[in-house]
């Protein structure tokens, strides 16, 4: 492996990346089509960092990232001293989602749908393994979720402790990774949803409501109730992000008119 010589992907410089918000999540996708085309074969070297900060016109935090995902994703390998290497097994069999296209409803769509299933059920586990120390962990995120909308910010962090607290009351390992995955992924999403709810009066409350129907099922130990509430929860925040991207859509084309 250590005698083969890194790789020009010359090819790949042309192309300007497509979505800035999601840099990371584009030049791993690009390193990873060359993988799957043959421009970069097992054992192959990648570029230094240097070398590819240049090639893709960003910052070595961006490059590091997408290595990184492409590391945990079993593509590439680094050796300390040597480089970033293409795995023996450089298509990668560990599961993986890239950063979801905000502006692809059917991609949008589909996440949802995923993020209904997992959720859903694992707030049902919740309400019916919770402990005491649990539904209090829970119910400090529900009141700090309170306290942000009173204070007018947006309460994300506190929306994500929420329904981790929740995710974590199912104490099934597999359900927590997964849910820690997912969130990883689509944490500008639920960021985006959750700072449009606040920008409309009453809404930010009608939000909490929903949260604390959820908390109100976990409390009563009913695992139906509150895998529903869940999954309407998520619903109405598909809606509403949905809402979202259609005045974003209008004042677009206001602005061109």
């Amino acid at each position: 492996m250590a005698g083969r010589k890194s790789i020009d992907l010359g090819a790949t410089r042309s192309v300007p990346l497509a979505r800035p918000s999601g840099l990371p999540d584009e030049i791993a996708k690009r390193l990873r089509n060359e993988v799957l085309k043959g421009t970069l074969k097992a054992g192959d070297k990648l570029p230094s960092e240097q070398q590819l900060c240049r090639m893709f016109g960003v910052s070595r935090p961006v490059v590091r990232e997408a290595i990184s995902r492409l590391k945990y994703d079993g593509v590439l390998e680094s050796f300390q001293g040597r480089g970033v290497f293409v795995r023996e097994d450089g298509s990668g069999s560990s599961f993986r989602i890239d950063d979801p296209n905000l502006n692809d409803q059917r991609e949008l769509a589909h996440i949802i749908e995923l993020l209904v299933a997992i959720e859903g059920v694992a707030t049902g586990l919740a309400a019916g393994r919770r402990s005491n120390r649990e539904l209090k962990a829970i119910k400090a995120a529900l009141d700090a979720m309170a306290i942000a909308i009173e204070e007018g910010r947006s309460g994300v962090d506190e929306d994500l402790s929420f329904h981790r607290a929740i995710v974590e009351a199912t104490r099934n390992s597999y359900f927590i990774a997964l849910v820690s995955f997912l969130e990883s992924r689509v944490r500008n999403l639920i960021r985006i949803a959750r700072t449009n709810t606040a920008r409309y009066e009453g809404l930010a409350y009608e939000v909490q409501e929903e949260h604390e129907a959820i908390y109100r099922a976990i409390t009563a130990r009913d695992p139906d109730a509150a895998k529903t509430a869940a999954e309407r929860h998520l619903r109405n925040a598909a809606a509403r992000l949905k809402l979202y991207q259609e005045e974003r859509s209008n004042g677009a084309r206001t602005t061109r008119a």
